[in-house]
């Protein structure tokens, strides 16, 4: 058995991970085995050592074996969003040159529509379901060998870039030259920040697709800790399943604190969240107000890093630093930190700039060099098109995304200051400030809001929330106008696909 790292498991039936909503437990006797079988079931398709696997599918039992089996493959694993269009899955699974496409049941429409926009070589299957076109994952996998293979090796994932700017992006880390079971980069970086490990009872409210709930969920079951594994988030069931499992680590996105926060004060104080030692936040920046409003309530048990996909870099930052630092992001703990302009030279600690690392982990986009050379300065350093900048001690402050700066009049504006004061609120739910096209400015700033209550939208909010702003913020950097919205277009890792949001306001073409 490959668990935990470096060492055989004392009780191999103990619990490895749970999916919370059908109460499925897989022990890590039953993980090792079932990932075994996987790893069998590629080599017997003909998917070598570097190839690459594809899945769509939703948190699920198999979605954590396919993984594993594939880690234990040498093989990269592309794990891909259902929340994408079947062109841009499409795109995907040929640009990662998948010999083998793994779908869930649930997904059988989009499923039908997928398998004549493939290669005809790519092997389809399908777990918990039949379909045209798709062999049963289920029947494959379960009659295969529980033995190991006898050419284990170190896999890896290939994940794509969330696309809220543009076309998703295939993040490539070299094929490291291991054995499967060795200790890997995320490991050696995960296990000291967060204290990851054997005692561990991690909560997970995010789709395992995604970079975070992936890597940090097999981490913590390579390090022989417990996984409870939510179909989708929900504010108040996430307080019950702390209470119920006694969770001690969780990991949470700035609109998941926003969603328990309005939930009303009684019901949050119904239950006891008094067993959470670490609850880990990342994904998108989070407004001060909130933090403050989680730190009451939790205690100073929140770690919050700055990371992408690409893991070029990575800053991390514990509450008691936060809270002498309001507002950063932490220093780096992985790679060096720099702010340059866009030219490229360096800027002093206060000047905002891009956001770059150098001495951190080499990543390129699959099939672009284009896009791998545009991440890059002269000196090589990478960048993930972030504006932050440093104060003297070296914590790191993340103004916006450059791709969302508005410049309005010559003047730039950073929406996601106007983001943080709006969402504050207490009418707001969530909230997306972009630029709209100004025939005189060519841009002015303009609120997207989702209230709480769908009954308070019209003007009188209109100017109550422009107004709020302004007593907050100088004029220039507030909404000239308010539009409403039922629901905003958000990832459910937390972030926003702002494009689509902005899209709709400027003239296609």
């Amino acid at each position: 058995m490959l668990f935990p790292i470096g060492a055989g498991i004392a009780d191999p039936d103990r619990i490895a991970f749970e999916m919370c909503d059908s109460g499925e437990a897989v022990t890590f006797a039953e993980l090792d085995a079932r990932a075994n079988q996987v790893a069998h079931v590629l080599r017997e398709l003909g998917v070598k050592q570097g190839e690459h696997i594809a899945m769509l599918m939703k948190n699920h039992r198999r979605f954590l074996e396919t993984c594993f089996g594939a880690d234990r493959a040498g093989v990269y694993y592309t794990t891909i969003s259902t929340r994408l269009t079947v062109e841009e899955i499409a795109f995907i699974i040929r640009d990662c040159e998948a010999r083998v496409f793994v779908v869930s049941g649930e997904m059988i429409d989009e499923a039908t529509q997928l398998r004549p926009l493939l290669p005809e070589h790519v092997r389809c299957f399908m777990v918990g379901s039949s379909s045209p076109g798709y062999e049963s994952w289920d029947t494959v996998v379960d009659v295969a060998s529980q033995r190991s293979i006898p050419d284990e090796a170190q896999g890896l994932d290939m994940l794509y870039s969330s696309g809220t700017t543009g076309r998703p992006k295939g993040v490539k880390w070299p094929m490291p030259v291991t054995r499967a079971g060795e200790r890997t980069m995320l490991v050696n970086l995960l296990q000291p920040l967060f204290d990851y490990g054997p005692d561990c009872r991690y909560l997970s409210p995010a789709p395992l697709y995604h970079a975070a709930p992936l890597r940090h969920c097999m981490t913590v079951i390579k390090l022989g800790g417990t996984v409870f594994v939510m179909n989708n988030f929900d504010a108040e069931r996430s307080l019950q399943l702390i209470e119920k499992h006694r969770i001690t680590h969780s990991q949470w996105v700035p609109t998941m604190f926003v969603r328990l926060l309005k939930l009303p004060p009684d019901l949050r104080g119904r239950y006891d969240v008094s067993s959470l030692r670490v609850a880990v936040h990342a994904a998108a920046p989070c407004p001060i107000a909130v933090k403050d409003r989680m730190l009451e309530w939790w205690g100073p048990i929140l770690y919050e890093y700055y990371a992408g996909t690409e893991n070029n870099g990575f800053c991390a930052i514990t509450s008691a630093e936060w809270l002498l630092h309001k507002g950063s992001v932490g220093r780096a703990a992985q790679g060096a930190l720099h702010i340059c302009d866009e030219e490229g030279a360096e800027l002093p600690a206060g000047e905002p700039g891009l956001v770059y690392f150098s001495d951190g982990p080499v990543f390129s986009y699959h099939n672009d060099p284009d896009r791998t050379a545009q991440s890059r300065n002269a000196l090589g350093w990478t960048t993930l098109g972030d504006i932050g900048k440093l104060d003297k001690d070296g914590y790191l402050y993340l103004v916006d995304r450059r791709a969302f700066m508005i410049i309005s009049g010559g003047v730039n504006i950073y929406p996601q200051e106007a983001e943080s004061v709006l969402i504050g609120h207490p009418k707001v739910m969530d909230v997306a400030v972009i630029g709209v096209p100004n025939e005189d400015f060519g841009e002015e700033v303009k609120a997207v809001v989702q209230p709480l209550d769908p009954h308070d939208i019209g003007p009188q909010l209109e100017a109550e929330l422009i107004a709020y702003c302004r007593e907050r913020l100088a004029a220039f950097k507030c909404p000239r106008s308010v539009d409403f919205d039922n629901e905003l277009p958000r990832h459910p890792t937390g972030k926003l696909y702002k494009k689509l949001v902005r899209d709709r306001y400027w003239p296609k073409g």
